[in-house]
């Protein structure tokens, strides 16, 4: 691995006002607060596209202010939750109060995700005008949980953030082709006894709506890529010209159907965990490019919805605490990217897709001090402890993980200091301050 140059920041307000040359150092001015970084790995703020936060109308699984402090903890700086509320966000309103509990909270820039159509029901587009144009000027929009299935709305909505240069993410799962479904189609579905989720459900959707995509000039982004199929539809696009950016999540990197063995719910996913083919497919896709980010599809869930029968458990596993360690493990030490290219996969890339105002390009003088300093060499079990948010059911629980969080800083405050979650009641104050 390439020994990144040694270098000193100093932040000052919101922002990094001097990095020293490679090798140099800065001298501390009286008052100043010193992190030393000696053999940590410093990356722009991590940027979560696809995150589920619950609030509003399910604070039992999630708030925004237990999500981004799951965040922080993770190494995110902003996250993108889905619009799959209560009331769904699909009006102005509601969009505008999610980011509000954000900027309230101060341990990540939220940035919400407007619904595609009219509380998600896939039968009238929903105020996509007006949720671009409010304060939140959302430029995702996604029905995600459900699929955008019927093929004239879904041209109308790409015809329709096409002009403002938004983007239609899209849950790919043909409902028809999935009813009852409850874990990956193939022999092992058979011998379990349980419903299968074939590929093609996934793979068919996405055909139809690169054609639409590349049809209409508009952008399109792939939600929780799992299948080598699919892969393959992404590379052929790509080849075509056509405006489509896909995401994997963190466990369709590394788990496998087989854990249905188990009949454990934690491992219960949409789309749901696949082959080991399946798998090695879509590390190769990350390596060469046609997989363009990370996302973890943070899911929580109350104890009851997972402590239950496989059949009647909810879809689902939280993963913003987990993320970086498993790009660590299945990418860096697999041999599939360096640091910088994961920075790119879980920081730079989902943040052009979000079209994110202010994002640093890169941890240089006048940009945005939006940082992570992460401990490579650190290596323990994931447990309980890890977790910050409102519930608990990760796949990685037991699972010796490389790689720990030492400092986040957001916009110059302060999330994480030294692996310990700083106080919420010190990083709200320091949010309004700066407001």
């Amino acid at each position: 691995m390439t020994t990144a140059p040694v270098v000193d920041l100093r932040i000052e307000g919101s922002v990094i006002s001097e990095r020293s040359a490679p090798g140099a150092r800065l001298d501390a001015r009286e008052g100043e607060r010193v992190i030393e970084a000696d053999g940590l790995v410093a990356l722009t703020g991590l940027v979560d596209l696809h995150t589920h936060l619950r609030e509003p109308g399910f604070e039992q699984s999630e708030t925004v202010l237990t999500g981004t402090r799951a965040a922080a903890a993770g190494g995110f700086t902003t996250v993108f939750p889905m619009a799959n509320t209560s009331p769904v966000a699909d009006t102005a309103g509601v969009v505008e109060q999610v980011q509000a509990l954000g900027d309230a909270a101060g341990y990540a820039t939220v940035r919400p995700i407007g619904a595609v159509t009219e509380d998600l029901a896939g039968e009238r587009l929903s105020e996509i005008g007006a949720m671009a144009q409010s304060r939140a000027a959302v430029r995702v929009f996604s029905d995600d949980g459900k699929c955008v299935h019927d093929p004239l709305l879904m041209r109308r909505a790409l015809e329709y953030v096409k002009t403002f240069d938004g983007v239609v993410a899209q849950h790919a799962q043909d409902p028809r082709l999935t009813e009852g479904a409850q874990m990956n189609e193939g022999a092992l579905s058979s011998e379990l006894g349980l419903q299968g989720w074939p590929a093609v459900a996934e793979e068919s959707i996405i055909a139809r709506d690169v054609l639409l995509a590349e049809h209409v000039g508009a952008r399109l982004h792939i939600c929780h890529l799992s299948t080598a199929g699919s892969v393959e539809v992404i590379r052929w696009a790509k080849a075509r010209g056509v405006q489509v950016t896909a995401e994997v999540t963190p466990h369709h990197l590394i788990l496998t159907d087989e854990l249905a063995r188990t009949y454990d719910p934690r491992y219960k996913v949409n789309p749901p965990l696949r082959s080991d083919r399946d798998v090695r497919a879509l590390r190769a896709a990350v390596s060469d490019g046609v997989i363009d980010i990370i996302a973890t599809d943070h899911a929580p869930h109350p104890v009851e919805a997972k402590e239950c029968e496989w059949d009647a458990a909810a879809f689902g596993m939280v993963g913003l605490e987990s993320a970086l360690p498993i790009a660590i493990l299945t990418l860096i030490e697999g041999g599939h990217a360096s640091w910088a290219e994961v920075e790119q996969l879980l920081s730079q890339r989902p943040a052009a897709i979000g079209r994110l105002a202010g994002h640093p390009a890169e941890l240089a003088e006048g940009h945005s001090a939006d940082l992570v300093l992460v401990n490579p060499a650190a290596s323990s079990v994931f447990d309980l402890a890890r977790l910050h948010g409102r519930s608990t059911n990760s796949p990685f629980l037991g699972m010796e993980l490389p790689g720990r969080i030492h400092t986040t800083i957001r916009r110059g405050i302060l999330t994480v200091d030294d692996g310990v979650l700083v106080d919420a009641a010190q990083v709200a104050a320091a949010a309004e301050s700066a407001r």
